[in-house]
């Protein structure tokens, strides 16, 4: 252990051929939710996602069935210094978990900041808005 705080991992390449994606704000109450495209470099709020557990999984099954996204994209929080905490390993395994039952390829974004400015800009649904800006990074760092 050198001390030094953790870097958010380096983000895989992109397949050309991913298109759309779902994303996600997670939370343990709340998960936000967006979809977007690659052409439109765009993202649009959905619904939150207001459940733990199974039934968490069970609206995203929802979710996925209704979009068909290509890929999904995951928020992951880390302190302003890039070291991890709790939340940073939860959104992880939320990634693994889904990675595991749906069968898509999940990238993950450093999330850092999403939600404080989802509330500044006068979201009325904090945790969509954070997966809109979440999403919307992403989108803007493809080629």
């Amino acid at each position: 252990m050198t001390g030094l705080p953790a870097q958010p991992p380096k983000p895989p390449a992109v397949p050309a051929h991913f298109q759309t994606f779902l994303a996600f704000d997670f939370g343990l109450k709340r998960t936000g939710v967006a979809t977007g495209s690659r052409l439109l470099k765009s993202a649009t709020p959905q619904p939150t996602i207001k459940a733990e557990g199974d039934a968490r999984f069970a609206q995203v099954a929802q979710r996925i069935k209704e979009w068909q996204p290509d890929a999904l994209v995951i928020g992951v929080p880390y302190h302003p210094d890039g070291a991890s905490h709790e939340n940073t390993e939860r959104a992880l395994k939320f990634g693994r978990q889904l990675r595991g039952r749906f069968g898509l390829q999940v990238f993950e974004v450093d999330e850092r900041y999403s939600t404080t400015e989802a509330i500044a800009s006068g979201a009325k649904d904090a945790d969509a808005a954070s997966a809109c800006i979440i999403l919307e990074q992403f989108l803007r760092n493809l080629p």
